[in-house]
């Protein structure tokens, strides 16, 4: 785990005062949006506008990622040799199949050779949407080891599905479930889906809580209020540091005295439990609380 994605936070590509200062807003990622937030007409002048920030403007320690339009339309594949050549940390490929992310990678590494980048510095971040993209997006991350995330996109696929899209999500659960495991499979992240309904805190806390509950490892926002929300739901408790802590504490206790297996307030201490308090500890001090 190099860096925490707890949030994705979505920044339209057309608007230079919210581009200006997406770095301070206290995301972990900030999207660039050429895609849902720009109108037809104004793509040509959002991705000069995107192409000119990404070069130009700090986003201080922010991972800075650009989502792109489908590669099917008039746009993306312009997309990503403009946006490419002006070296984002990530492309976002929407609706993303294995032959989108092949094609995006012969684009990437010509970029990389022809402008002097470190080769396969550009990551990709595919966006899971389609009922295609589900059923086989662990054959889409083996596709190129560019990809450090999945990002699942509920309303594009709820589209797709011809079903409705709910307040508790109940029609997502095996695509949040499906994407949670490949993702872990491949050791890569796990982003969930936006929560559109900023009015209802209630439901927007219950939504993180269940996408990290089925692994999930961050969630995408729409509005910088959202930020501290995720990151609080995502964030150790201070319950689980303490006894993440105690475990390594007794770990280390046993091996000096050359046990195999140690106890911890009267149960075993097995190898799943040691994996678990190490990865608390890791995001613990990612997160600053340690």
């Amino acid at each position: 785990m190099e860096r925490l994605r707890r949030t994705m936070l979505f920044m339209p590509g057309n608007n230079p005062s919210m581009l200006q200062n997406s770095g301070i807003l206290g995301a972990d990622s900030i999207i660039l949006d050429l895609e849902d937030a720009v109108s037809i007409t104004e793509k040509d002048s959002a991705r000069i506008l995107v192409r000119n920030a990404v070069k130009n403007i700090d986003f201080y320690d922010t991972e800075l990622v650009v989502r792109v339009n489908p590669l099917s339309s008039d746009f993306g594949m312009e997309d990503v040799d403009v946006i490419g050549r002006a070296k984002p940390d990530v492309l976002m490929i929407p609706k993303a199949t294995e032959e989108d992310i092949e094609m995006v990678c012969e684009i990437l590494t010509k970029i990389e050779e022809e402008e002097g980048f470190e080769k396969g510095s550009i990551k990709l971040f595919p966006l899971i949407e389609t009922a295609y993209g589900v059923e086989n997006v662990y054959s889409i991350i083996q596709s190129s080891t560019r990809i450090i995330g999945i990002l699942l996109g509920a309303e594009d696929l709820t589209a797709d599905l011809s079903i409705k899209r709910t307040r508790e999500g109940k029609e997502i659960f095996y695509a949040r479930s499906k994407i949670a495991t490949a993702c872990r499979a491949c050791k890569v992240d796990a982003i969930d889906t936006p929560f559109a309904d900023m009015d209802d805190l209630e439901g927007f806390v219950a939504d993180i809580q269940t996408a990290k509950s089925l692994g999930l490892t961050g969630k995408a926002a729409i509005n910088p209020r959202q930020v501290d929300t995720i990151h609080e739901v995502f964030a150790p408790s201070k319950e689980e540091i303490t006894h993440a802590q105690r475990v390594i504490y007794a770990m280390e206790e046993a091996k000096k005295e050359g046990k195999g297996v140690f106890s911890l307030d009267g149960k075993m201490v097995d190898a799943p439990i040691i994996t678990r308090a190490q990865n608390t500890i890791i995001k613990a001090k990612l997160a600053g609380l340690i």
